[in-house]
C-alpha cells in the first residue's frame, strides 16, 4: 500500500514524462510558441486578412489548439481585429493606446477585448468568412472555458505539479503578447518603415518571439500580405512557417508586400500600369519624396537663416515639419511652417506638390481614367516647375511598373 501511495505521489509530482527543470522550460517555450504561431498564421493572416489559404487539417489543428490554450472564438477575434483596422486610432478602435493610453492597454487589454466580444454589432459586421461548422457551433463557441480545462488535465497528467505552472503561463501568454505588446507597444514605441495614417510601429526587426507580429508597422501598411518583413534585415518567423507549409502543399499565400520594379527608361506618359504601380508602392513614393524634401531643406537652410538674421528654432524645426502631413501638426507649427515656406519658393512648391501627389491615391470616388489624367497632369506640372528635384521625381515615377 505504501508503494502504491509513493508511486501516486510521484506521479502527481512529476507526471508521465518526469522531466527535469530545463526540459520543462523548453517544453513551455515550445507550447507557447505553438500558440503564437496559431494566432499569427491562422487567426491573423489567414482568417482576419485572407492573406493565405490553409489546408483544412492545418486550420482545424490551429482552431483546436487555440480552444485548448486560450478559449478564444475565431469569429470574435477576427471581428475585433478587423474593426481595429477599420477604426484604427479612433474612439471606436477596440484597443488603441493613442486613444486610451499605453498603460491602460497593458493593464486592461484583455478586459477591453472581452467587452468588445460582447458587442453583437461588431461580431455580425466583421465576422464574414469565419468557420460556422458543427464543431465551431457546438464545441468551440459553446464551451469556451472547458477547452482550457481539458488543457489543464493534460498538463497535469504529462508534467505533474509543474503542469499547473505551464498551464497558467499558457493562459497568460496571449494576453501579455497580444494585448500588451502588440496592441500597446506596437502603436507607441519602435521604428516605422511606412508612414501609415495610424501610429503603428515595428517593435523589433526580428519577428521571432511573437511570431513575426513585432513587425506591426509593416503589417498596417500592407494588411493583406502574408509576409510581414519588408526590409532585408527583417526576419518574420511566421512567414518561414508559412513557406514550409507551402512546400508541403498545406498552405498557399495569396498576397505579399509588393516589390518595386523600375523600368530602364521612363514612359513618355504615365498610364494605367504606372498608376497601379504608384498606388501599390505609395509608401515607397512618399519615402523617396521625403528624401527629396530633406535634401531641398539642406540646400535652402543657409538662405533661410540669412533671411532671418541668424539661426532660429523655427528654421531648425522645419526639417521635421516638412516630413509630416500638415493635419498632424499643431496650429503654431503650421503657422511657422507657412511663414518659412513663404520665404522659399523651392520648398513651397515641393511641399504643395507632395500633397497633390498623395491625393491621387486618396481619391477613391474618382474613376480610373480621372486618376490617370491627374497623374499625367502632376508629372507635367513637376517637369515644368523649374525645380530639378521635381523633374527627377516625375521621371522616376514614369519608370514605375507592376512587378
Amino acid at each position: 500500500m505504501t508503494g502504491f501511495t509513493d508511486g501516486l505521489l510521484g506521479f502527481f509530482n512529476t507526471g508521465l514524462l518526469d522531466l527535469s527543470g530545463w526540459q520543462l522550460l523548453v517544453v513551455l517555450l515550445v507550447l507557447t510558441h505553438i500558440t503564437i504561431a496559431s494566432v499569427t498564421i491562422y487567426l491573423h493572416r489567414a482568417m482576419a486578412h485572407r492573406a493565405l489559404d490553409l489546408h483544412p487539417a492545418v486550420a482545424h489543428f490551429f482552431r483546436l489548439w487555440l480552444w485548448l490554450t486560450t478559449g478564444m472564438v475565431t469569429r470574435e477575434w477576427v471581428a475585433i481585429h478587423r474593426k481595429h483596422h477599420a477604426k484604427c486610432e479612433t474612439p471606436e478602435d477596440p484597443h488603441s493606446p493613442q486613444v486610451h493610453g499605453h498603460w491602460t492597454i497593458l493593464r486592461f487589454g484583455v478586459s477591453m477585448y472581452r467587452a468588445e466580444a460582447k458587442n453583437k454589432e461588431t461580431i455580425e459586421r466583421y465576422k464574414h468568412g469565419c468557420p460556422e461548422d458543427w464543431v465551431e457551433r457546438n464545441v468551440y463557441s459553446r464551451f469556451t472555458w472547458q477547452g482550457m480545462g481539458v488543457m489543464l488535465l493534460i498538463d497535469l497528467a504529462l508534467f505533474g505539479a509543474a503542469g499547473l505552472t505551464i498551464w497558467a503561463v499558457q493562459l497568460m501568454w496571449i494576453p501579455i503578447t497580444a494585448a500588451g505588446i502588440i496592441n500597446g507597444t506596437g502603436h507607441t514605441h519602435g521604428y516605422r518603415n511606412f508612414d501609415c495614417p495610424d501610429a503603428s510601429t515595428n517593435i523589433l526587426p526580428w519577428g521571432i518571439i511573437i511570431g513575426g507580429e513585432e513587425l506591426h508597422n509593416n503589417h498596417h501598411a500592407f494588411a493583406s500580405s502574408a509576409k510581414l518583413s519588408a526590409r532585408w534585415y527583417e526576419f518574420d518567423i511566421g512567414w518561414m512557417y508559412i513557406r514550409i507549409l507551402e512546400l508541403l502543399g498545406l498552405a498557399k499565400a495569396r498576397k505579399t508586400i509588393p516589390k518595386l520594379k523600375l523600368q530602364p527608361m521612363a514612359k513618355a506618359q504615365a498610364d494605367g500600369q504606372t498608376l497601379d504601380a504608384i498606388v501599390a508602392h505609395r509608401f515607397e513614393v512618399m519615402r523617396t519624396y521625403a528624401k527629396t524634401l530633406k535634401a531641398a531643406y539642406k540646400s535652402e537652410r543657409a538662405k533661410l537663416f540669412a533671411q532671418r538674421g541668424g539661426e532660429c528654432e523655427q528654421v531648425k524645426s522645419a526639417k521635421r515639419w516638412l516630413q509630416v502631413d500638415a493635419s498632424k501638426l499643431s496650429a503654431d507649427a503650421r503657422a511657422h511652417l507657412a511663414d518659412i515656406l513663404a520665404q522659399s519658393e523651392k520648398l513651397k512648391k515641393l511641399y504643395e506638390m507632395r500633397d497633390e501627389l498623395a491625393q491621387i491615391w486618396a481619391r477613391s470616388s474618382e474613376s480610373r481614367e480621372q486618376l490617370i489624367k491627374k497623374l499625367q497632369d502632376w508629372c507635367a506640372k513637376a517637369e515644368s516647375s523649374g525645380v530639378q528635384a521635381l523633374e527627377e521625381m516625375s521621371l522616376r515615377l514614369r519608370r514605375y511598373a507592376v512587378a
